[in-house]
């Protein structure tokens, strides 16, 4: 019942980041949003972890430092930069669509590195998967053709983040997972620091309310509650934990109609559907997957 819970709980505040994002881009550029929301994110995490959890060690070894590094720079480095820009040319609604397609290539990339051919339901789900997608984003691809440069930007975010939970699941860790969590996205944070100084226009930035408050969501809820509960789940069960990516399309579409005026239409619905049935198909691969 605890996981069951925790699994909902991540799958609402995990999907609602795509609409918080669209929010604040429109006040900021996407990278100084994500640089604010790692590093305070990071910070906020560390401190945390001090304050409520001393029995845990808290600073990593130079080995450990060099994982956190890897990890935070294809989790969340190039992960949420990614994600940031892609959001500027697609809906939230197809946001978090194509981020629920994260299982999908967990299990292509855990193939490929056990050095084994993909099976025919792999790439049967990883399919239908972009399948859907492209359903689903199909008036928007005939209305705006720039949608195409967010969808390739999006899904090769999706990948990186894909193979940054591989890593971590095959990497033994000695360090708790939330601080794990507060290290990587710090250093993602700091990563990600020259690639806003260079591209970002901080002249044209406007810090206003709409952006406190989509910051303040994305730290908060999504980058501190939706993360802890997501790490927790992983610990658990890497592939039972993948699977609350189910609902994600869902609430997507919910939040996206809700708090950004996005029509759910028949191509919406329709390209859910083939996504979930992907993910479906996908988890027939759960015990080839865990190994």
């Amino acid at each position: 019942m605890k996981n069951i819970v925790f699994g909902l709980l991540f799958a609402m505040l995990w999907s609602s980041a795509a609409v918080a994002t669209k929010m604040g881009i429109l006040s900021v550029h996407p990278f100084i949003l994500a640089n604010v929301r790692l590093i305070i994110a990071g910070i906020f995490i560390l401190l945390i972890s001090l304050l409520f959890q001393p029995q845990h060690r808290i600073k990593p070894s130079w080995k450990e430092l060099r994982q956190l590094s890897f990890f935070g720079l294809f989790n969340s480095t190039i992960y949420l930069g990614a994600f940031v820009m892609a959001i500027k040319f697609v809906s939230p609604g197809i946001g978090s669509l194509a981020t629920a397609t994260n299982p999908i290539f967990i299990t292509m990339l855990s193939a490929l590195l056990l050095q084994r051919k993909p099976q025919v339901k792999e790439v049967g789900s990883l399919i239908l998967g972009l399948s859907g997608i492209l359903v689903a984003s199909f008036p928007q691809l005939t209305l705006e053709p720039t949608v195409w440069k967010g969808l390739l930007i999006l899904i090769g975010g999706i990948i990186t983040v894909s193979a940054a939970t591989v890593y971590y699941v095959r990497t033994e860790w000695k360090l708790n997972s939330f601080v794990i969590n507060g290290w990587q996205v710090l250093l993602g944070g700091i990563f990600l620091l020259p690639f806003t100084a260079f591209f970002a226009s901080f002249s044209s930035a406007n810090f206003d309310l709409r952006f406190l408050l989509s910051v303040a969501w994305l730290i908060f809820p999504v980058s501190i509650a939706a993360l802890w509960l997501w790490f927790y789940l992983i610990d658990q069960d890497p592939i039972s934990a993948s699977l609350w990516m189910f609902l994600c399309p869902v609430f997507g579409y919910i939040y996206a109609y809700l708090f950004s005026g996005e029509s759910i239409s028949a191509y919406s619905i329709i390209g859910t559907v083939i996504v979930i049935v992907g993910l479906y198909v996908g988890k027939k691969q759960a015990p080839v997957s865990s190994n």
